[in-house]
C-alpha cells in the first residue's frame, strides 16, 4: 500500500484510472429510514426492492390520478422509500399536480364563461 501526502493509506487498485473504486465519485447519502429498511430486508433474507408493496396493490406509477393517488401519496413515509421508490413517488406527485391544475383551469374557464351563455332577464329581445 502507498501512503499519499494526506497520510491516509490507499490501495493501488483504487487509484488506477478506470477503476470502479475511483476516489473521484460523489458519495450518495441515504436517509435513516432507507438504511433501516435495507437492513431489515438484509436480515430477513429478502431483496432490497420492496416487492411486497408491489404485490399489495397497484404501483404508484400505474395509479390513476385522483383522490386515491392523493391519499396514497399523503400517507407514504418518504424517509422509508428506496431511491427507486422515491423516483416513482415524485413522478406520481407530478402527475397528480398536473391533473389538479387541469381541473382548476377547467373550473376557471367555466366560471368566466358562465354568465355569457344564458340570457339575462333585462336583456331579452322582444
Amino acid at each position: 500500500m502507498d501512503t499519499p501526502s494526506s497520510g491516509i493509506p490507499a490501495r493501488r487498485e483504487s487509484l488506477q484510472p478506470g477503476s470502479t473504486h475511483s476516489l473521484n465519485l460523489p458519495l450518495r447519502a441515504m436517509s435513516p429510514g432507507v438504511v433501516d429498511y435495507l437492513f431489515r430486508q438484509l436480515v430477513s433474507g429478502r431483496p432490497s426492492e420492496d416487492v411486497q408493496w408491489e404485490r399489495e396493490g397497484i404501483a404508484l406509477a400505474a395509479q390513476p390520478e385522483g383522490a386515491e393517488l392523493a391519499r396514497r401519496l399523503s400517507e407514504t413515509d418518504i424517509d422509508a422509500l428506496t431511491p427507486t421508490e422515491l423516483f416513482h413517488y415524485v413522478r406520481a406527485a407530478q402527475r397528480l399536480a398536473a391533473w389538479a391544475e387541469d381541473l382548476r383551469q377547467a373550473a376557471v374557464g367555466r366560471y368566466c364563461h358562465a354568465g355569457t351563455d344564458t340570457p339575462r332577464p333585462g336583456n331579452q329581445a322582444i
